[in-house]
């Protein structure tokens, strides 16, 4: 499932025309406002998550506080706190305000919808994206942290040890700090540099905007470039 499939599926499949709602605009309009401001979303996650210390950063950022409230709850979602942790959100994927102003005059002039607008949903839709992550991720996140520890239909006690914290738990193995099995030191311990998961084996495409493959990739970069 991709970020678009994500967002659509959020709230019971009602996240669109609330979204709508929230900010004035039709179902249709919500819709290409999504679909413009995600693709910068999803080529910057996926650019922050290219190393292990990326990688790490996003699982444990993901575990920190109750992101998929921002999925499933359109009245938190409209809240103040919302737009507070969309903002830290885009420093982190985008970089800057000036990225950030870059993408949405981007999706202005690709949707007809108003600047000021469209500035307003993107920390709300980075708030969703991270909700649906962190939502959406649990599965495929155990599946591997249970291959990491030894894996293999709960012949692992270490993995069900780690199911209720998957998070911080594979974030600490990718950078060294895990070991394998039940815990013994030497080659057992994954390292960095030693087969550590991409952001695709654990994510699989959800850090796709749209399933269209990599060819945002090139659109992040010339966005990045037009704010230098």
């Amino acid at each position: 499932m991709n970020m678009l499939e994500m967002i659509g599926n959020a709230q019971g499949g009602q996240a669109v025309d609330n979204l709508g709602r929230q900010f004035g605009l039709s179902n249709q309009e919500a819709a290409a406002a999504i679909q413009a401001l995600l693709p910068a979303l999803s080529s910057g996650l996926k650019r922050n998550t290219a190393t292990p210390e990326g990688l790490a950063g996003l699982l444990g950022a993901l575990n920190r506080g109750d992101h998929a409230r921002y999925y499933d709850d359109q009245d938190v979602l409209a809240g103040q706190s919302a737009r507070d942790e969309g903002d830290r959100i885009l420093g982190h994927v985008l970089g800057s305000e000036e990225v950030n102003q870059t993408v949405v005059e981007r999706a202005s002039a690709q949707t007809g919808i108003g600047g000021d607008i469209l500035r307003q949903m993107l920390p709300v839709i980075a708030a969703m994206v991270m909700g649906a992550l962190s939502k959406e991720g649990r599965n495929p996140l155990n599946d591997i942290l249970g291959q990491i520890l030894g894996g293999g239909g709960g012949a692992s006690t270490g993995a069900e040890s780690q199911q209720a914290d998957p998070f911080g738990s594979l974030a600490e193995i990718i950078l060294g700090g895990g070991q394998q099995g039940g815990g013994q030191s030497g080659g057992g311990q994954q390292t960095a540099g030693q087969g550590a998961p991409s952001a695709f084996e654990i994510f699989g495409n959800m850090l796709d905007a749209d399933g269209d493959g990599s060819a945002m990739d090139d659109i992040f970069e010339m966005i990045t470039k037009a704010s230098r």
